[in-house]
């Protein structure tokens, strides 16, 4: 293999003296003292969030107030730093949603650990993480930056639910009786 050397072509009088660089670098300089401020007084202003952010994960509920979550840990597996950690336990009968599956013991999402990929939202089939536009999330301790089920909630709220899949099916007698 043969080694091809390149031709530099020689620096001009003027770029040997670094005068066109240093005339680049006052002009920026220049801009930046005449150009107006961009300061915004955080809390009370805040800039604008753009579309598609992925901000803190959070769990919702359907619009009757029950979980969505369904202990499928597909979450915990999928989320990279390992920020999710979930107890899946059951629903005792006699509840309003025996009918469904399991239901999370507990649901604890680490903030620290967390990266805002947004793969816990992408891989859930209820629907039950969201990822919300909050994007400051302060605490004192390293505990307080742990969100436990009830706090993940709290920050979900409700959200609209397209499916109803939570609600018990009619009975086929009770169709027939609607048809006359």
């Amino acid at each position: 293999m043969a080694i091809v050397p390149l031709e530099r072509k020689p620096l001009t009088f003027a770029e040997r003296t670094y005068v066109p660089q240093i005339l680049s670098g006052l002009k920026t300089t220049w801009q930046h003292l005449v150009k107006p401020k961009e300061t915004l007084e955080y809390p009370e202003q805040r800039p604008a969030i753009p579309p598609g952010y992925r901000g803190v994960p959070t769990l919702v509920k359907d619009p009757n107030g029950r979980e969505k979550c369904v202990s499928c840990q597909l979450c915990e597996f999928v989320c990279p730093p390992k920020a999710i950690r979930i107890t899946p336990g059951e629903i005792p009968a006699g509840a309003p949603t025996e009918h469904v599956e399991k239901a999370p013991k507990e649901f604890e999402i680490d903030m620290l650990r967390c990266i805002y990929c947004g793969m816990c939202q992408e891989v859930c089939p209820e629907e039950a993480i969201w990822l919300q536009n909050q994007f400051s999330m302060t605490g004192y301790s390293r505990e307080e930056m742990v969100n436990n089920k009830a706090r993940l909630y709290e920050l979900g709220g409700t959200l609209p639910d397209q499916h109803f899949k939570w609600d018990k099916k009619k009975s086929a007698e009770a169709h027939g009786n609607d048809r006359h």
